[in-house]
Protein backbone atom coordinates (compact mmCIF):
# COMPACT_ATOMS: atom_id res chain seq x y z
CA UNK A 1 0.00 0.00 0.00
CA UNK A 2 1.00 3.59 -0.72
CA UNK A 3 1.98 6.37 2.10
CA UNK A 4 -1.27 6.57 4.41
CA UNK A 5 -2.33 9.16 6.93
CA UNK A 6 -2.03 8.29 10.64
CA UNK A 7 -5.35 9.11 11.76
CA UNK A 8 -4.58 9.46 15.29
CA UNK A 9 -4.73 5.19 14.87
CA UNK A 10 -2.00 2.49 15.55
CA UNK A 11 -1.73 0.97 12.12
CA UNK A 12 -4.17 -2.47 13.14
CA UNK A 13 -6.34 -0.40 14.25
CA UNK A 14 -6.42 2.30 11.43
CA UNK A 15 -6.15 -0.62 8.58
CA UNK A 16 -9.07 -2.22 10.03
CA UNK A 17 -10.99 1.37 9.90
CA UNK A 18 -9.82 1.72 6.56
CA UNK A 19 -11.40 -1.67 5.49
CA UNK A 20 -14.62 -1.40 7.39
CA UNK A 21 -15.14 2.34 5.57
CA UNK A 22 -14.09 0.57 2.49
CA UNK A 23 -16.49 -1.96 2.70
CA UNK A 24 -19.62 -0.05 3.93
CA UNK A 25 -19.02 3.01 0.90
CA UNK A 26 -18.82 0.08 -1.33
CA UNK A 27 -22.05 -1.71 0.09
CA UNK A 28 -23.99 1.14 -0.02
CA UNK A 29 -22.64 3.52 -2.66
CA UNK A 30 -22.48 6.43 -0.46
CA UNK A 31 -21.07 7.31 3.44
CA UNK A 32 -20.72 10.64 5.43
CA UNK A 33 -17.38 10.39 7.36
CA UNK A 34 -14.44 13.62 8.26
CA UNK A 35 -12.55 14.66 5.31
CA UNK A 36 -9.22 13.00 6.10
CA UNK A 37 -10.83 9.43 6.50
CA UNK A 38 -12.79 10.17 3.21
CA UNK A 39 -9.80 10.04 1.61
CA UNK A 40 -7.92 7.13 2.63
CA UNK A 41 -11.17 5.21 2.15
CA UNK A 42 -11.10 7.49 -1.58
CA UNK A 43 -7.81 6.19 -2.15
CA UNK A 44 -8.66 2.38 -1.10
CA UNK A 45 -11.90 2.42 -3.00
CA UNK A 46 -10.64 3.24 -5.97
CA UNK A 47 -7.87 0.30 -5.90
CA UNK A 48 -10.57 -2.23 -5.58
CA UNK A 49 -12.90 -0.70 -8.22
CA UNK A 50 -9.63 -0.94 -10.79
CA UNK A 51 -8.86 -4.20 -9.39
CA UNK A 52 -12.62 -5.30 -10.21
CA UNK A 53 -12.68 -3.97 -13.87
CA UNK A 54 -9.94 -6.68 -14.09
CA UNK A 55 -12.30 -9.58 -13.66
CA UNK A 56 -10.05 -11.96 -13.28
CA UNK A 57 -9.49 -14.62 -10.21
CA UNK A 58 -6.43 -13.11 -9.06
CA UNK A 59 -8.34 -10.11 -9.09
CA UNK A 60 -11.00 -11.13 -6.93
CA UNK A 61 -8.81 -12.63 -4.47
CA UNK A 62 -7.08 -9.28 -3.90
CA UNK A 63 -10.33 -7.60 -3.42
CA UNK A 64 -12.19 -10.25 -1.29
CA UNK A 65 -8.47 -10.25 1.18
CA UNK A 66 -9.30 -6.51 1.29
CA UNK A 67 -12.84 -5.98 2.06
CA UNK A 68 -15.24 -8.00 4.90
CA UNK A 69 -17.73 -9.30 2.75
CA UNK A 70 -18.28 -11.47 0.18
CA UNK A 71 -21.72 -9.96 -1.12
CA UNK A 72 -20.23 -6.53 -1.23
CA UNK A 73 -17.41 -8.03 -3.64
CA UNK A 74 -19.67 -10.08 -5.63
CA UNK A 75 -21.63 -6.96 -6.32
CA UNK A 76 -18.42 -5.23 -6.88
CA UNK A 77 -17.48 -7.23 -9.98
CA UNK A 78 -20.72 -7.77 -11.37
CA UNK A 79 -22.45 -4.53 -11.15
CA UNK A 80 -19.99 -1.67 -10.35
CA UNK A 81 -16.92 -2.41 -12.35
CA UNK A 82 -18.85 -3.08 -15.62
CA UNK A 83 -20.74 0.74 -15.32
CA UNK A 84 -16.67 2.37 -14.69
CA UNK A 85 -15.46 -0.57 -17.46
CA UNK A 86 -14.54 3.01 -19.92
CA UNK A 87 -13.36 5.13 -17.30
CA UNK A 88 -9.63 5.53 -16.34
CA UNK A 89 -10.07 6.45 -12.49
CA UNK A 90 -11.77 9.13 -10.64
CA UNK A 91 -14.34 6.99 -9.50
CA UNK A 92 -15.39 9.01 -6.56
CA UNK A 93 -16.80 12.32 -5.46
CA UNK A 94 -15.87 14.57 -2.09
CA UNK A 95 -18.54 16.48 -0.87
CA UNK A 96 -17.95 19.23 2.01
CA UNK A 97 -21.26 19.30 4.40
CA UNK A 98 -19.45 22.15 6.83
CA UNK A 99 -17.86 21.31 10.45
CA UNK A 100 -19.67 18.68 12.74
CA UNK A 101 -21.45 20.23 16.23
CA UNK A 102 -19.49 18.47 18.60
CA UNK A 103 -16.00 18.50 18.10
CA UNK A 104 -15.83 20.85 14.84
CA UNK A 105 -14.53 18.20 12.32
CA UNK A 106 -14.73 19.08 8.71
CA UNK A 107 -17.57 16.34 7.63
CA UNK A 108 -17.86 15.27 4.30
CA UNK A 109 -20.22 12.83 1.89
CA UNK A 110 -17.91 10.44 -0.42
CA UNK A 111 -20.10 8.57 -3.21
CA UNK A 112 -19.88 6.95 -6.05
CA UNK A 113 -19.43 9.38 -9.16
Amino acid sequence: MALQRKLGLPTDQRLAMIRNLVTSFLKYGKIETTITRAKETSKMAEKMITLAKRGDLHARRQVLSFVYEEKVVNDLFEKVAPKYADRNGGYTRILKLGPRRGDAAEVVILELV
